[in-house]
Formats: structure tokens, C-alpha cells, sequence
């Protein structure tokens, strides 16, 4: 089982992934790096940049640009299997907003959400989740 994410300079996603244990690749911070391509069904994990703007009522881009662009790959975009988002309760309706976005445009289940870095019975539930239903939800490598 593979999990793609993509963390900010905070590094509060990057915390989230390295408390799964399970094998991660991040998304590169920086547009102008070498573009990430992966080979295997994978599980992204993403925060939600931006929130508030059912309370603001402000134009708002909850997933970040550089998701954007690992989803804009057809063949990275093909082999994503669920989304799993962070963000920030302070959001209100909009908390985790990006992984709604991302589930309504690949058409994959939305699994879990956490706040910040989240907490160990975040990690429980989702590590948990996630290799309870990687069969269901298709998280084994193909055959080459």
C-alpha cells in the first residue's frame, strides 16, 4: 500500500504520514522540482489550504497547486484509489474541504479527515481503516 502526500513547509501533513508507518511519498514542495510520477495504486493524502469561505464567502482554493498538478498527470490521476484530507476545525463546513474536492473529481472515496497534524487516535483509525479495506478500496501494487 502506497500513500502519496503532499505536506507544506509546517509539515504538518508530513507529521500525519510518518506516524502511519506505512510506505509514503510526498509530493514535491516546490513547482519548479522534477514532477513526482508514481507506478502503483496509492491513497493521497492532502490539506486543505484556504478555508472559511462558506463563513468568509471569499473565492477560496482548497487543494493545494501542487496536487493539482500530480492530479493533472492522467497516470498519476488513474491510480489514486481514496483521499484522506487534513485542514482546521476553525474552517467550520469547509474543514477538509480539499479531500471533498478531490473524491468528487477522481470519483474515489473521501476516508477520513484529521486536524493539523492529527492525533493518535487519528493515526489509529486511519492506519487502521486503511489496512482493513486496502483490499476493498484496490490498494495492492499491479502486476507489472
Amino acid at each position: 500500500m502506497l500513500v502519496v502526500y503532499f505536506s507544506s513547509v509546517t509539515d504538518n501533513t508530513h507529521r500525519f504520514v510518518q506516524k502511519l508507518g506505512l510506505p509514503n511519498v510526498r509530493i514535491p514542495l516546490r513547482l519548479k522540482d522534477e514532477p513526482l510520477v508514481v507506478n502503483e495504486p496509492y491513497v493521497l493524502v492532502c490539506p486543505t489550504y484556504g478555508g472559511g469561505v462558506s463563513l468568509t464567502h471569499e473565492n477560496s482554493r482548497p487543494v493545494p497547486k501542487q496536487v493539482i498538478r500530480f492530479l493533472n498527470d492522467e497516470h498519476n490521476r488513474s491510480l489514486i484509489r481514496a483521499v484522506i484530507a487534513g485542514g482546521n476545525s476553525n474552517f467550520g463546513t469547509d474543514f477538509g474541504k480539499a479531500g471533498e474536492i478531490i473524491s468528487g473529481k477522481c470519483k474515489v472515496p473521501y476516508v477520513y479527515r484529521f486536524e493539523m497534524m492529527g492525533n493518535e487516535e487519528d493515526v489509529r483509525i486511519c492506519r487502521g481503516g486503511l489496512l482493513d479495506n486496502a483490499h476493498k478500496l484496490g490498494l495492492q501494487k499491479q502486476a507489472s
